[in-house]
């Protein structure tokens, strides 16, 4: 198979996109694999999640969550655990990536734009070792999606919110993946009543009935989505692979709850929402595009449609920035 970088211009700016073989070629095995990460001795791994439909959202849950509705999603791996420091630092700092590589790092992997190194511990005092890397802004999640791709050729990007509920839901429609009783979900999540304030190492907890891990608790997980709390109520059933963008930095939609969370927050329908409330603390002006120096309870998982989008949308889902926010 040859892989070629192809130049894409979006908006002025010019990106270089991997094509891999084939533009548009599908995995032949749909199964769970570890995803290498070239030069780095770093992998991570996927299961996959079948295209299907199911009843979004909750009745009996906040607004925000009604009406319950029909769905349709297309097929995609998604990773099992949370996105941890030891990959999210490797694109956090180039000279800690290109110190650890196993060789030099390619033209496309040097010049790519990386995050502010942050000011603050960005752990929180709640340590790095197989922890979910946390509190980076929507943006700095995508560019860490962007910069998995330069590593690999491979697409990844963040769920949508869709998406991430029908993951976690793996086929049922009680609250929670396991049934309607909170009193079990110690068995699956670090949440308030078990995690003693702090995240804990990605993947201790039983998984759902799709092997995905920690989707409930420990850290909140992004999703691509622009927040709206009527979002459910003008949707035509079934609704195929919706998503709602927005060019305005807030709010978007996480999922999931986490470590700090109480029980009723972890259900699979509740939808949270972000805000520069997170922000408070940084004195940046313009405040960081890349931090929330407030948000010790927010991380990423990312996903890999089973089918690619083409080069020049690859290009523009990369190429998005954000407003400037004062």
């Amino acid at each position: 198979m040859v892989n070629r970088v192809k130049k894409i211009t979006f908006f002025g700016a010019v990106f270089s996109v991997l094509v891999i073989g084939s533009a548009y070629q599908v995995e032949e095995a749909f199964e769970p694999y570890a995803q290498e990460i070239p030069g780095t001795g770093k992998s991570f791994s996927l299961v996959p999640i079948p295209e299907g439909s199911f009843k979004m959202g909750s009745d009996s849950g906040d607004a925000d969550e009604s009406p319950v509705h029909e769905v349709k999603i297309d097929p995609f791996w998604m990773a099992s655990h949370e996105v941890t420091w030891d990959l999210f630092e490797l694109f956090l700092d180039k000279g800690f990536e290109a110190s650890t590589s196993e060789g030099p790092l390619t033209p496309e992997v040097d010049g790519l734009t990386r995050p502010s190194i942050p000011y603050l511990d960005m752990t929180f005092g709640m340590g790095k070792e197989n922890k979910p890397a946390i509190a980076m802004t929507q943006y700095g999640a995508i560019q860490f999606c962007r910069w998995l791709y330069l590593k690999t050729g491979v697409f990844f990007r963040l769920p949508t919110e869709a998406e991430w509920e029908y993951a976690a839901r793996a086929g049922t429609e009680t609250d929670f993946f396991f049934g309607d009783d909170p009193s079990a979900l110690g068995t699956y999540a670090w949440y308030a009543e078990n995690s003693e304030g702090v995240t804990h190492t990605v993947g201790q907890k039983e998984p759902n009935p799709w092997g995905l891990y920690d989707i409930l608790g420990n850290v909140n997980e992004w999703t691509q989505d622009h927040y709206q709390a009527d979002a459910y109520d003008a949707r035509q059933e079934p609704a195929d692979n919706p998503l709602i963008e927005s060019e305005e930095l807030y709010p978007k939609v996480i999922r999931g709850g986490s470590y700090d969370s109480e029980a009723s927050q972890l259900k699979s329908s509740k939808r949270f929402a972000s805000t520069p409330e997170w922000k408070r603390i940084d004195p940046q002006i313009p405040k960081s595009q890349w931090w929330f120096p407030e948000a010790p309870f927010l991380g990423m998982r990312v996903v890999r449609p089973l089918n690619p989008p083409s080069p020049e949308e690859i290009a523009e889902y990369f190429g998005k920035l954000p407003e400037e926010d004062y």
